[in-house]
């Protein structure tokens, strides 16, 4: 399987608060989240394939931040932005998306602030931006 990164994209319906996990309680506004992942181990990009499943299936209990936010009513995991690449270039990536982050989402593994991202108005064509600023060519998916 092909290894990369990938940005899933979601839409939060209404403001609401989510336990996510250790982090806590946190609030998120109505508006789209930017989650920035790497898939760089033995599943490679079936590691996107899982957070799709997860989202529509919900077959097994939340277990990383990502799964809280996408098991919460009224968050819609609508698409999915992926590249292949063998180098680690998720932070990279998250640097490129930059701003209005959730702190401490998603980067428990490495020294990001974060690596979910707010906007109030769909992101898709910023996030296409920030793929190709990292170096990598991005390929979109739809999630329904």
């Amino acid at each position: 399987m092909d290894k990369g990164i990938y940005c899933l994209i979601l839409e939060c319906a209404e403001p609401c608060t989510v336990q996510i996990g250790a982090l806590g309680p946190t609030t998120f506004k109505k508006g789209w989240y930017m989650y920035v992942g790497s898939a760089l181990g033995s599943g490679g990009l079936s590691r996107v394939t899982r957070h799709i499943r997860f989202f529509h299936e919900r077959y097994r209990k939340p277990k990383w931040h990502i799964d809280y936010l996408m098991a919460a009513g009224g968050v819609t995991l609508t698409s999915v932005i992926c590249a292949k690449t063998e180098e680690r270039l998720e932070c990279i990536l998250a640097k490129n998306i930059g701003d209005d982050r959730v702190e401490k989402f998603g980067c428990s593994d490495c020294a990001c602030d974060s690596h979910l991202f707010y906007r109030k108005d769909s992101p898709e064509t910023e996030i296409i931006r920030a793929f190709e600023k990292t170096g990598v060519k991005p390929v979109y998916h739809l999630t329904r």
